[in-house]
């Protein structure tokens, strides 16, 4: 449990110092995957209509809704191994 967290942690780092900037859908799985592994189950209110960066970031979250926290996280370290290889 702890290692996997470190690994989390470290994945989240590493994301940053990609040269390639990721497509959109690839940017919206890593946003959807650390916001699902470090709080867990989308909260707050959905953004208004016209905030389409907003909405998108909580639809992706939201897809993830029943997931576990170690399981996001898993897949979000596998995700940023695969963009960082």
């Amino acid at each position: 449990m702890a290692d996997l967290k470190s690994s989390f942690e470290q994945a989240s780092k590493a994301i940053q110092g990609l040269s390639e900037r990721p497509d959109n859908d690839t940017l919206l799985r890593l946003y959807a995957l650390y916001k699902q592994g470090s709080e867990g189950d989308v909260s707050g209110d959905k953004p208004g209509f016209f905030d389409f960066v907003g909405t998108a970031k909580y639809e992706a979250w939201a897809k993830l809704k029943g997931t576990a926290q170690e399981e996001a996280q898993k897949k979000y370290v596998d995700l940023v191994k695969k963009l960082t290889a």
